[in-house]
């Protein structure tokens, strides 16, 4: 492989992390609810809707109140709209202290050490997405010309004209090409309808019934990662 493509949000640093403290700092009666549960139930309501956003048909307040309240409702649990926008407030304070996970840092060393070419590849607006890049330090490894954001592409993941603009802007070769992602829906489809080849970082331990395509590998940690990547690139 020539060229390793990576996700950004759950993918290069724990997204449940900054999750979890806003949930405790907003929610704190809510003592026995399943915060992983409600975590991955907001992820799934916010791909659904993410398009919309893009497109300007809903505002990003409304996409971000929309995916909590929504996981909240897979629960049980009903929380006011004004609680939604309090936790999305905290939610974005905590994001600005993410950390790469350590086995990731040693993933862009390996493959920096082995010539490969690295890129970024999410989903988001544009300055958000870049403050996360910038927290995490990743221009240390990946040039800036190769971190490609949705919202200044124009289109999202996993629309095809989004791989196909990372194709072009960096010449690609795509049978040489991996993507590395958390998101099923967004990465593993749209990376292998692009003629990528695919891994799924599925930390989340999550199940997909009739997937319509199969990922190259499925990992489970950031570990598990970095073991396969050094034995098999």
């Amino acid at each position: 492989m020539e060229t390793i493509i990576f996700d950004v949000d759950d993918t290069l640093y724990d997204q449940l992390r900054p999750f979890q403290n806003a949930f405790h700092t907003v929610f704190p009666e809510l003592k026995d609810a399943p915060i992983e549960k409600l975590y991955v139930s907001s992820r799934r309501h916010s791909e659904k809707m993410f398009e919309k956003s893009e497109r300007g048909e809903i505002s990003l307040l409304e996409l971000h109140t929309y995916r909590i309240m929504a996981a909240f409702r897979d629960f049980n649990i009903d929380i006011e709209y004004d609680k939604a926008v309090q936790f999305q407030k905290v939610y974005e304070t905590e994001q600005k202290k993410i950390t790469i996970f350590p086995e990731m840092g040693d993933l862009l060393d390996l493959l920096i050490e082995k010539k490969k070419r690295i890129a970024v590849l999410t989903n988001g607006p544009h300055q958000h997405q870049l403050m996360k890049v910038n927290r995490l330090g990743l221009t240390r490894w990946i040039p800036m010309e190769h971190i490609f954001v949705s919202g200044a592409i124009g289109s999202a993941k996993p629309n095809l004209e989004t791989f196909r603009f990372v194709e072009k802007n960096m010449q690609l070769d795509k049978e040489k090409t991996i993507y590395i992602g958390d998101s099923f829906e967004n990465d593993i489809i749209g990376a292998k309808r692009a003629g990528w080849q695919a891994i799924w970082m599925n930390h989340r331990k999550r199940e997909i019934q009739d997937a319509p395509v199969t990922p190259d590998q499925i990992v489970y940690s950031p570990k598990e990662l970095l073991t396969y990547v050094e034995t098999n690139l």
